[in-house]
């Protein structure tokens, strides 16, 4: 697979791009909550954290000009108790025709590249409890669980 990863720089480019971000992230997202993303989620995250240090948005693209092959979207995460701040993967979406070819752990591995060129030694992720096939995989690539959070309903 012949496969071009680029950032995205510029807000207009991204606002222009938040319709199809939605999308997929609707489909990341539909195992892990109840109904419909709220209605232009990236749109309202680009306006509020695309110049932030933390936020990196990276498109894979194959060399014939299709873009839409996979997407990853980092921001700030804050504990709000510590004041503890570091980008957190919000994002990470590989079309499902070209998946399991190394596509997503190449886009980490270029946004880590990106976050680190700003001063950003560490990455957060997120995964589902019960997800021990994405547990696994952030485990092989250097994430290591530093603390649960803990949801009652």
């Amino acid at each position: 697979m012949n496969t071009l990863l680029r950032r995205v720089e510029s807000l207009d480019e991204a606002l222009a791009m938040a319709p199809a971000i939605d999308a997929y992230a609707a489909q990341a997202m539909a195992e892990f909550i109840d109904g419909p993303l709220p209605e232009g989620v990236s749109r309202r995250f680009f306006n509020r954290h695309f110049t932030a240090s933390e936020s990196a948005l990276l498109v894979a693209e194959s060399a014939h000009g299709k873009a839409d092959l996979g997407v990853c979207i980092t921001g700030p995460f804050e504990d709000p108790l510590i004041g503890l701040r570091v980008p957190m993967v919000l994002l990470l979406f590989v079309s499902p025709d070209v998946r399991h070819r190394g596509l997503a752990r190449a886009m980490v591995e270029a946004v880590t590249q990106v976050l680190e060129s700003r001063g950003h030694a560490k990455l957060a992720a997120r995964a589902a409890h019960n997800d021990d096939a994405l547990i696994s995989m952030g485990e092989r690539w250097g994430f290591v669980r530093q603390w649960e959070l803990m949801l009652r309903e």
